[in-house]
């Protein structure tokens, strides 16, 4: 495994390319600086970050081998037969619960995101569009205690360094099951609970990118350790 020193020009220039290039031939003949600048350093990135989850959040994980997004889109159900993202992204997840994300996961809990395209970089935390049964669990947590989830998201230092939590699926009324006007209600629309930062330019482009995710994922540790407890999965106070 590579040190990691930071993502140069080519990660990002790589991606532009893509975008304009998205077929197996290119891919293919551009395939050793995909592995160079980009898969390599995501890789030793993921493992550095691993090691500083395990001083202060040692139930959450990354392993370069899993943590990985695959760069291949999965086009069957899909009008865009584009077969490759134009990004890359990384993902460290509970280790009671796996690396599984969104609707296909099979019990997958809450954890840290980091994703890099050809414009932009962003670092994400907490759950994005659980299943059902998981999302109906968040939901009877915060409909019997309104206040525990809000506490967390309205903390002056966590609002300036992460705002609100997305709304991009958030529901225009509260779901079936909860009275209209529930205390929490505006809480109970949501469908994923996440918060992020997009990151400064040359953010990314040196070691210290490292720390800086460190400084993030634990500002957002209280979020998505009451998101894994609302989901059974539990905080731990070593990696043994």
């Amino acid at each position: 495994m590579i040190e990691f020193d930071g993502f140069g020009p080519a990660a990002q220039r790589f991606f532009r390319s893509l975008a304009r290039n998205n077929n197996k031939a290119w891919f293919e003949a551009n395939r050793a600086v995909y592995e160079g600048a980009i898969r390599e350093p995501m890789k030793a990135l993921v493992e550095a970050l691993d090691v500083r989850l395990a001083s202060f959040a040692p139930e959450l994980t990354g392993d370069p081998k899993r943590s990985l997004f695959r760069i291949n889109r999965d086009i069957r159900f899909s009008k865009d037969k584009s077969p490759y993202k134009t990004n890359a992204g990384c993902w460290f997840y509970h280790r009671d619960a796996g690396r599984g994300v969104g609707q296909e996961a099979d019990g997958g809990g809450a954890g840290y995101y980091f994703h890099l395209d050809g414009s932009k970089a962003f670092v994400a935390g907490g759950i994005w569009g659980p299943a059902r049964p998981a999302l109906n669990k968040i939901r009877e947590v915060i409909a019997d205690d309104p206040k525990a989830l809000s506490k967390i998201l309205d903390q002056p230092a966590f609002k300036r360094r992460f705002g609100t939590l997305d709304s991009e699926m958030k529901l225009t009324r509260v779901p079936r099951g909860f009275a209209p006007d529930h205390p929490a209600g505006e809480l109970l629309k949501y469908q994923s609970f996440t918060v992020g930062r997009t990151l400064a330019p040359g953010e990314t482009g040196s070691r210290k990118l490292i720390d800086a995710l460190a400084k993030d994922f634990a500002a957002m540790l209280p979020l998505v350790r009451w998101l894994n407890r609302a989901l059974d999965y539990k905080p731990a106070m070593s990696r043994l």
